[in-house]
């Protein structure tokens, strides 16, 4: 996502194919944005995209997408896409153009899960946003006198995790293995 490069022990694992990084940065960019993955003998492609409302200026996430899926959809139909992107508009208008090319097109970056999960009308399966796994009682993950101190003063503030209780955010999405199609999809919401 947005922070990706953020701190330099990225430099230390960019390399690695399990760490993606989104696939619309210029292409001298370190790292790379999907890769193919066994997950015993099925193939599962995993894709990380960009918006770029409110996001730092890449590339079109729609255009950098297509001959990606072109050049997956050879070796599988099972294509899970990550869209790190703050608006939902954007994210729901990547999820319809994505509409019967991927399995699955799941929302991130806002930390708020939403209510929204769906089979889209070509068989993908899709969420605004699936939320995040961290600290429940902070503002996104922040220790919440920070956001608010921030928020009364308009002073920058540097972001502290929270501590306390956790929560675990995402989804369940079952997939026909030989199709590529999404069958359905489950919101996980766990507190400790």
């Amino acid at each position: 996502g947005n922070h990706t490069f953020a701190r330099k022990e990225i430099e230390l694992i960019i390399g690695d194919p399990r760490i993606l990084r989104p696939l619309n940065y210029p292409a001298v960019v370190p790292g790379r944005g999907w890769n193919i993955f066994d997950v015993g003998d099925i193939k599962i492609a995993v894709i990380n995209a960009m918006g770029r409302v409110y996001m730092p200026l890449l590339d079109c996430p729609f255009h950098t997408i297509d001959p990606i899926i072109e050049q997956i959809s050879q070796k599988t139909r099972n294509i899970i896409v990550d869209f790190h992107a703050e608006i939902t508009s954007e994210k729901q208008s990547f999820g319809q153009y994505l509409n019967g090319k991927a399995s699955a097109v799941i929302g991130t970056h806002t930390h708020v899960q939403t209510a929204d999960e769906q089979i889209l009308s070509e068989g993908t399966a899709y969420i605004t946003d699936c939320g995040m796994t961290g600290p429940s009682e902070g503002i996104i993950g922040v220790d919440r006198e920070i956001i608010l101190k921030k928020y009364l003063t308009s002073l920058p503030y540097k972001f502290v995790v929270a501590k306390g209780p956790s929560m675990l955010n995402g989804v369940i999405i079952e997939i026909d293995e030989n199709t590529g199609k999404a069958k359905n999809i489950s919101r996980i919401k766990k507190r400790s």
